[in-house]
């Protein structure tokens, strides 16, 4: 019996370095949440530090869940988790808005414990929208994700603090560049292991030629302890106000919406089409993760792109390699020294790898499009609006600025509004008043309805 890529077991040291290649490619992602919200409540530096291992943390454990899965939770595709942007404005709000401090990050936890329970309940009803997935909407939303996440990359690019001096500067977009570069060398003239590990090493290359520069601070690792444990309710009992709660279901929608375009993206990049059970399978995992973090005091968690890019890349499909990358999360975790360690590869390095990274999710969306068959009907407008809806929060980040805050949390996120966009209107063009029939993607097999008249 042939055994799918996605279910392949790879040597172990090709699996530990592909899957510390993961880890480094979304630990920014997973340590800017904590340290935002931890600074808006006032934590300390030691605090700080410790909800960032909770959240690395429970990170790895939400990855758990969605690679290997258990009953009818997770997605069983190379999926990392992590914790979500999106919740990160509704959070600073609850705790502005919070008299005692002491009490933030408890409110916060209650309302994502209470998000996570709901969106457990709802995932089987929500994962009926597949059938609203063709190959014109994913590749719309495919090539949405990457481009939203390539300003992530630039940001980086440019350092750490957009208020410090050298922020932008020819030094740091140089080490970004040169990264850059030596990723794509990599690529273009190595084989084999090498090659399907180029953005790691491009990493550690890119953090070495940052130290004559004095960009790379290895103080991390030496103030760093070697052992702590995330114990649970460390800043308190869940406290479940109704406003937070309803603030973080908004996030959780949102996050289910973000989550089930990543899992369609995914399937088809692995060729292993997402259906309706997986994506089921995928946001129990989501959702049940995130109303378990806060028991060890990490925040609501869900997919993160940025590894869709890797994977396209290198073409490594193994779930067991995201596997044991959730298990580095844990380990850092648990060990606040191992974790210093990422924390070296200075911001520029990472947003030069993360153009390569972002740009092929990107990439992958376009190339779902060129097979949607964009020459038929109305096709061309179900993509054009969707991506000019998508890209609004990108060019223009203050456009929705006279609605309310939770609203924003929907409009502020170009991925939300453009699937919802291509959703609407393939339902416009190609599903009301037309005769149906089914027929199957000659790539994946995967069955689309659509208008007669109108491409699949």
């Amino acid at each position: 019996m042939i055994t799918h890529p996605v279910d392949e077991k790879l040597p172990a040291l090709k699996m530990a370095t592909t899957g510390l290649q993961h880890v480094a490619a979304m630990y920014a992602g997973v340590v800017a949440p904590p340290l935002i919200v931890g600074t808006a409540v006032g934590l300390s530096g030691n605090e700080l530090t410790f909800l960032t291992g909770a959240c690395l943390f429970t990170a790895g454990l939400a990855t758990f869940l969605q690679t290997l899965g258990i009953w009818k939770i997770g997605a069983r595709l190379p999926f990392v988790n992590g914790v979500t942007f999106a919740g990160v404005a509704p959070m600073t709000a609850i705790a502005a808005s919070t008299g005692d401090k002491a009490d933030a990050l408890p409110v916060v936890f209650g309302a994502v414990i209470v998000a996570g329970l709901l969106g457990f309940l709802a995932a089987p009803f929500f994962s009926r929208a597949v059938r609203f997935f063709p190959p014109v909407v994913t590749g719309t939303v495919i090539t949405l994700i990457g481009v939203s996440l390539l300003p992530v990359a630039f940001g980086w690019a440019q350092g750490p603090n957009p208020s410090a001096y050298d922020y932008g500067s020819t030094t740091n977009l140089g080490l970004a560049a040169a990264t850059l570069v030596v990723v794509l060398l990599l690529r273009r003239f190595t084989r084999g292991f090498a090659r399907q590990v180029a953005v790691l090493l491009g990493l550690l290359l890119g953090t070495l030629l940052a130290i004559p520069f004095g960009a790379a601070d290895f103080g991390p690792v030496a103030d760093a302890d070697v052992i702590g444990f995330p114990s649970p309710f460390h800043f308190g009992a869940p406290q479940f106000q109704l406003a937070a709660i309803v603030s973080m279901c908004v996030v959780m929608v949102v996050s289910m919406t973000e989550s089930t375009a990543d899992m369609l993206a995914l399937g088809e990049i692995v060729e292993r089409p997402a259906d309706e059970a997986t994506i089921a399978a995928g946001l129990r995992a989501d959702t049940l993760g995130s109303a378990i973090s806060p028991l060890f005091n990490g925040f609501m968690c869900s997919a993160f792109a940025q590894n869709i890019g890797l994977v396209a890349m290198t073409r490594i499909r193994s779930r067991y390699v995201v596997a044991t990358g959730g298990g580095f999360l844990v380990l850092m975790g648990l060990c606040p020294m191992a974790a210093s360690l990422i924390a070296v590869v200075p911001r520029p390095v990472l947003g030069g790898a993360g153009i390569v990274l972002f740009g092929s999710v990107a990439a992958s969306g376009i190339q779902t499009l060129v097979g949607a068959g964009l020459e038929k009907g109305d096709n061309v407008l179900v993509v054009a609006v969707p991506l000019a809806v998508g890209i609004i929060p990108i060019t223009a980040p203050d456009f929705y600025h006279a609605f309310p805050g939770t609203v924003r949390i929907v409009l502020d996120s170009g991925i939300s509004t453009g699937c919802v966009a291509a959703v609407a209107l393939n339902l416009v063009f190609n599903h009301l008043g037309r005769r149906r029939k089914t027929q199957a993607t000659p790539r994946t097999g995967r069955q689309f309805s659509y208008g007669v008249g109108e491409s699949p």
